[in-house]
């Protein structure tokens, strides 16, 4: 849960800011996640949405997250090319799965097994 301290120096966006690009550089906040709507978020943390807003505008100019307009805000891939593609393969491979309704521990299996196979010259 992010909270905001009124007390702090730092001012509030800023706060939001720094908190949410930590999630993602972590990986806390995948590729792909969906952020909480400006309004949403700025009525649950007791901001007003401009100042959510420019959070979100100064995370999107940094490149960690983009607008798509009325479909709200979204996490991007980060780190050189080859990271991307694989967070964005992730992602996708995630969508599929949840679509098929198979567990996370089973698609784990899957995954890990592909790579095994794949090291050892084998098809999977």
């Amino acid at each position: 849960m992010i909270s905001i301290d009124p007390r702090s120096a730092t001012p509030p966006y800023e706060q939001l800011r720094t908190r949410f690009m930590g999630e993602i550089q972590s990986g806390e906040r995948a590729a792909g996640t969906r952020l909480p709507t400006v309004r949403g978020l700025a009525e649950d943390l007791g901001l007003a949405a401009g100042t959510v807003a420019r959070a979100y505008r100064e995370l999107e100019a940094d490149g960690f997250i983009e607008t798509r307009g009325r479909n709200g805000s979204y996490v991007t891939a980060q780190g050189d090319a080859a990271e991307r593609q694989a967070q964005d393969a992730a992602r996708e491979y995630a969508d599929r799965i949840r679509k098929l309704g198979v567990s996370s521990a089973q698609a784990l299996t899957y995954v890990a097994r592909a790579l095994d196979a794949g090291r050892d010259g084998l098809k999977a």
